[in-house]
């Protein structure tokens, strides 16, 4: 049987499992309506752009500014070429608003993860991972080829102690965990993980990407909400993708000998180019406006509580959690698939996830606030969940 063959197989098997997905094409930027092919205006309950900055005129002026004065990309990379204005710019405010002593920008957080995770495995070193991380630790973490990886259970303490203590003798070790899992919307137990990481002499490292500018009193992410900000043995990564303007970009934030050693050897800074400099325009101008408008946050906060309690209303019961995501359990991956699709037709665009992105029978439609989302539609979008929900027995 050819490859072409093979594939063709496995796509007809998708289709008639039901778990086959249907990626709309968006004719419109991204914001709390989008405009979707074939369909027309629905509401966005899927997107990442938790404070609406993704179409913000302040944004979108600042990356246009950006691309006619630096054009359009890097053309190498910045140890060969040079770094640009705007990522100096960029890497310094982050560095301040996370309060950390530099941050070294990234083409995406997936790379940011793997080039911090490659990087600090150049010795003997030991990786412990939350079972439910993201697939861009995951991946990471295999890719950096430590002497010794061990995931624990998702935010068990006493598990991870029980790893720790169970590792051999290393030069590194190195505790990895999500700050707001994606599929959960819970926040990981920041305390007890800097604690532990104390202790055992660790480092610890938090990819804060669905946190940074949704967490916090002033957006700071789960490092502000526990007290933590400004601690030297815990390093951040995040993302410029969602919260902050959701064009594109990752980032590393810790110490500035940790991020000058990462500009000279991560293999991503290496061998990749840079960030655009018209997104690392755009970006800042995000970060500027978390800073200077705690009103988007404010406003998502309570967003984020209008919709919890108008399901509740509906009779359905969402997880609990504190992020911006609100997720709730169908089971099967084709009964998520399928309520998603019925969900469109109600007007309403939410992603149904099921296995392997998450975990057999914890099949579920993941519904995300954005601050631009207007109460009316949150109230449309409450009440066409519900009715979806009743047609498949969820409430």
């Amino acid at each position: 049987m050819t490859l072409e063959s093979q594939l063709a197989a496995e796509l007809d098997e998708m289709s008639e499992a039901g778990t086959r997905k249907s990626i709309p094409v968006l004719q419109s930027p991204q914001g709390p309506v989008v405009d979707i092919e074939g369909r027309g205006e629905v509401i966005c309950l899927c997107s990442n752009d938790y404070l609406g900055l993704a179409a913000d005129p302040a944004v979108v002026a600042a990356a246009t500014d950006g691309l006619q004065r630096y054009g359009a990309g890097t053309a190498s990379v910045r140890f060969i070429c040079g770094k640009f204005e705007p990522h100096v710019q960029l890497e310094n405010d982050l560095a301040d608003f996370l309060h950390t002593g530099a941050a070294l920008s990234y083409v995406s957080c997936w790379n940011a993860n793997a080039a911090l995770l490659d990087a600090l495995c150049d010795v003997p070193a030991a990786i412990f991972s939350d079972r439910l991380n993201h697939a861009s630790i995951i991946d990471g973490m295999r890719l950096s080829r430590p002497a010794h990886k061990a995931v624990f259970e998702h935010s068990d303490m006493q598990d991870l102690r029980r790893v720790l203590e169970e590792a051999p003798p290393v030069e590194r070790r190195l505790i990895v965990t999500d700050g707001v899992f994606s599929m959960e919307g819970d926040l990981a137990l920041m305390p007890e993980l800097a604690d532990l990481a104390a202790e055992f002499d660790a480092t610890l490292i938090v990819d804060d990407s669905h946190g940074i500018g949704v967490v916090g009193e002033a957006g700071r992410g789960v490092m502000e909400r526990f007290d933590l900000l400004g601690r030297e043995d815990i390093v951040l990564t995040g993302t410029l993708g969602k919260a902050l303007g959701g064009a594109a970009g990752g980032f590393v934030a810790g110490s500035r000998a940790l991020c000058d050693v990462l500009e000279q050897r991560s293999r991503a800074q290496l061998f990749s180019n840079g960030l655009p400099p018209s997104v690392a325009c755009g970006a800042r101008a995000a970060v500027g406006a978390l800073r200077d408008d705690p009103s988007r946050l404010a406003q998502l906060h309570e967003n984020v509580n209008h919709m919890r309690a108008a399901l509740t209303e509906q009779g359905l019961e969402p997880l609990e959690g504190e992020s911006a995501i609100v997720p709730i359990i169908v089971g099967k991956t084709s009964d998520a698939i399928r309520a998603s699709q019925m969900l469109l037709e109600h007007g309403v665009y939410v992603t149904g996830f099921g296995y392997p992105v998450v975990p057999e029978g914890t099949a579920r439609i993941r519904i995300q606030l954005s601050a631009a989302l207007e109460p009316a539609q949150i109230d449309l979008a409450a009440e066409a969940i519900g009715a979806v929900g009743r047609e498949l027995g969820l409430s």
